[in-house]
């Protein structure tokens, strides 16, 4: 799930990609409502996350012409404005969710990932393919019983690939879901982490390779 943070805060805006990468999303940074609105035509993302005041304005602009616009891309604002009318007036220009700084990591986390999910497709909770067990709540993968440890990036591409099994993913749609502007992809990124993903899952390997395009989790190469 790729993430986009609003916050010119040159401390703040960082920490808050960071964690929240920590916690398996791909993030981009912006503080302006123009780079804002650059990315927004640019990449397709689950989530805003978005502090009210920057620079060159009131993010709630930018809210407002998105809905106007008919997007339903879910916005949290991030702000420090916590009075009555503030949360009010984020709910009435589109918001979905409203946290006032300061704020706890943890809860962020679960409020931008219920807020990523409301707009998918209904799936289950534990995903499976052959002797794989994918838990999202708990963030935790097994294969045969066995409980394997992954990093988050790791556990990100294999979700996709899970969700998608038996189906090629091609390599610019795993990048696209999986990686962030902050680790700007080279040519061979998603080789290498399919790479060690495989090291990860053990024989034998369940990652078909389909040259040229992507990968499919199962079936022949």
């Amino acid at each position: 799930m790729r993430v986009l943070v609003l916050e010119d805060d040159l401390e703040l805006g960082p920490v808050v990609a960071d964690r929240l990468r920590d916690a398996g999303f791909a993030v981009d940074l912006a503080r302006t409502l123009a780079e804002t609105d650059l990315k927004l035509s640019v990449h397709r993302y689950d989530c805003v996350v978005a502090d009210r005041s920057v620079p060159d304005g009131d993010s709630l602009t930018l809210l407002a012409a998105q809905r106007r616009a008919g997007s339903v891309l879910p916005f949290l604002l991030l702000t420090a404005l916590d009075a009555v009318g503030d949360r009010v007036a984020g709910f009435e220009h589109g918001a979905d969710d409203y946290l006032v700084k300061p704020f706890a990591f943890a809860e962020l986390v679960v409020r931008v990932r219920a807020l990523c999910r409301r707009e998918q497709p209904a799936r289950p909770s534990v995903l499976r393919a052959g002797d794989l067990e994918l838990d999202l709540p708990r963030r935790r993968v097994t294969r045969a019983g066995v409980l394997l440890s992954l990093s988050a990036k790791e556990f990100a591409v294999l979700e996709l690939l899970m969700l998608r099994a038996g189906e090629v993913v091609t390599r610019s749609e795993l990048i696209e879901s999986c990686w962030d502007e902050a680790s700007e992809p080279m040519s061979n990124v998603v080789d290498v982490l399919i790479g060690q993903l495989r090291r990860r899952l053990g024989p034998p390997d369940p990652i078909a390779t389909v040259r040229g395009v992507g990968y499919r989790l199962g079936g022949e190469e």
